[in-house]
């Protein structure tokens, strides 16, 4: 029964390490698990593949680091499935501490895919406003965007020439860690008709509900599991499966010491009362 006064008293450090081996393990040799698809993300992935070719999507980049890791997965994989299907994409954000990592995605996905900046998509950045911006770009876009991220001026920017508000959009992919997601679908969604899906957080995904059940949008890309199905979908395993796998065998670790743990606890207090 030594063995459970060792577990009792084991050194934090040691628990640390394995989970720390436990979840790089993983991540290094990119190991995959079984992904099973939820229906909110399978509509959100078939509004994009169910537009015709050439359609325009608005990417709205609402996040910043503390959440990249759960939705910058989802921002990779919409914009690998926009430019498989050959549509236009216009990028934009509410946060401005976002905005690099949509310059990060378009730089990564668009090479893929010899899309050409300024023809098949554009960045035009982040300016304030918020909600009388998101109002506002249903009569023009250029009232809040005059030039795109890197200070071109739009109306010499080929794609945006006939981009001029909501009516030439398709649909726009709100990409939230916060308050704008229900921003864009009030007033976007509800007053100029617009076609939204969401990617949240885990912690915000279940208050975007409401909006699917109510058919508000089209669909909802729910955390990092979120992530990993649209992956699956698109048929490209990325940090999100990656991060599903990483996190399940972190979860069975935990639980292992859980389980071992209390079998000591009660060992030892038996043997005590003995």
């Amino acid at each position: 029964m030594k063995v459970f006064d060792k577990i009792a008293n084991i050194d934090s450090r040691i628990i640390y390490l394995l989970l720390f081996v436990v979840v790089l393990i993983p991540l290094l040799f990119k190991l995959v698990l079984p992904i099973n698809l939820s229906e909110p993300v399978r509509s959100a992935y078939q509004a994009i593949e169910s537009l015709p070719e050439g359609s325009v999507i608005l990417f709205s980049v609402d996040y910043d680091a503390s959440s990249a890791p759960e939705i910058q997965p989802m921002l990779l994989a919409t914009l690998r499935h926009a430019f498989s299907k050959k549509h236009k994409v216009v990028l934009l954000g509410q946060w401005a501490l976002g905005l690099p990592f949509g310059e990060i995605g378009l730089n990564e996905i668009a090479p893929l895919f010899k899309a050409r900046y300024g023809v098949d998509y554009v960045n035009l950045g982040y300016r304030p406003g918020y909600r009388a911006q998101m109002v506002g770009m249903g009569r023009e876009i250029r009232d809040f965007f005059a030039s795109d991220y890197r200070g071109t001026p739009v109306d010499s920017i080929p794609l945006m020439q006939g981009i001029h508000n909501y009516n030439d959009i398709d649909l726009l992919v709100g990409l939230e860690a916060g308050q704008a997601g229900d921003e864009w679908i009030q007033f976007a969604g509800a007053r100029y008709g617009l076609n939204i899906i969401i990617g949240a957080t885990g912690v915000i995904a279940p208050d975007m509900f409401h909006y699917m059940q109510a058919r508000q949008i089209r669909g909802l890309v729910g955390g990092l599991q979120g992530a990993a199905e649209y992956e699956t979908l698109v048929s490209h395993p990325g940090t999100g499966i990656a991060g599903m796998v990483a996190q399940s065998y972190a979860h069975l670790l935990l639980l292992g010491f859980i389980i071992i743990g209390n079998l000591g606890y009660f060992v030892i207090r038996r043997r005590k009362q003995s």
